[in-house]
């Protein structure tokens, strides 16, 4: 009965409220990861896009009117990753704030001494558990990246805490996702004191929600990279993802 409810209410909103087509045609084009998604991809995209459209509230700030392209341009890039997992994943907050530029962020930590401090400074983007996700409208404008890690830091940050451990589907081992992803940061964290180029960024050595996050841009915006440099990461994002963008490029 609430699966039918549920149903009749989303056949209600993607009546009621239709992307535009022009505007859905120059969102893809706009962003060319999605590219590589096939015809029915596209349309449960399209679907799942709707809905988060419907059901997230978009704020300006510093004077800011985020347009419909610019809605639509962060929705797709919010809802590639939970393209085969569904909308449920983003159940837990509403709000996305964007901003015209950096914003100037300030956060209080206690370190292993118990001393507490203070830290500020600016930032491109922020995700809060139980919201917002905070994004600056500058850095999402010129490509794929910053949407793609701050809704992962949402993904991670469902079982309670940013760690780089999403809750895993029961056909996945944490200790293997463990094993698999705390070698690959050791060896990025070990490559970049020594000063080289592994072809990641290096802020994704900083710790591992930050390494979940950057290499989740990567599965989806640079998947080559990736299976290059990390191809075990790749393995386990391609499970716990439920996609595989490699397959696209492997075909072409």
């Amino acid at each position: 009965m609430l699966n039918r409810l549920r149903e009749w209410r989303e056949q209600r909103i993607l009546k009621q409220h239709p992307i535009d087509e022009t505007l859905w045609t120059e969102g893809l084009q706009a962003l060319p990861m999605l590219q590589r998604l096939d015809a029915e991809e596209l349309r449960r995209l399209r679907r799942l896009t709707t809905l988060f459209l419907h059901q997230k509230r978009f704020l300006g700030a510093g004077g800011l009117e985020v347009a419909p392209a610019m809605a639509l341009d962060i929705a797709l890039q919010a809802c590639l990753p939970i393209l085969n997992l569904g909308l449920d994943w983003y159940e837990d907050w509403v709000t996305i704030i964007v901003y015209p530029d950096d914003f100037l962020a300030e956060h209080e930590y206690t370190d292993e001494h118990g001393v507490v401090h203070v830290e500020r400074g600016p930032r491109s983007g922020e995700a809060w558990d139980q919201g917002p996700v905070l994004l600056s409208w500058a850095e999402v404008a010129q490509g794929e990246g910053l949407v793609l890690h701050e809704f992962a830091h949402t993904l991670d940050m469902r079982n309670g805490q940013a760690n780089g451990m999403p809750p895993l589907h029961a056909d996945m081992s944490r200790e293997h996702w463990a094993q698999v992803m705390s070698a690959a940061f050791e060896a990025l964290n070990a490559a970049v004191e020594r000063g080289e180029e592994s072809g990641i960024d290096p802020y994704a050595a900083t710790d591992p929600a930050e390494f979940f996050a950057v290499t989740s841009e990567y599965f989806f915006a640079e998947p080559q990279t990736l299976w290059r440099v990390f191809p075990q990461v790749y393995e386990q994002f391609a499970r716990f993802y439920h996609q595989d963008p490699m397959a696209a490029y492997l075909s072409a």
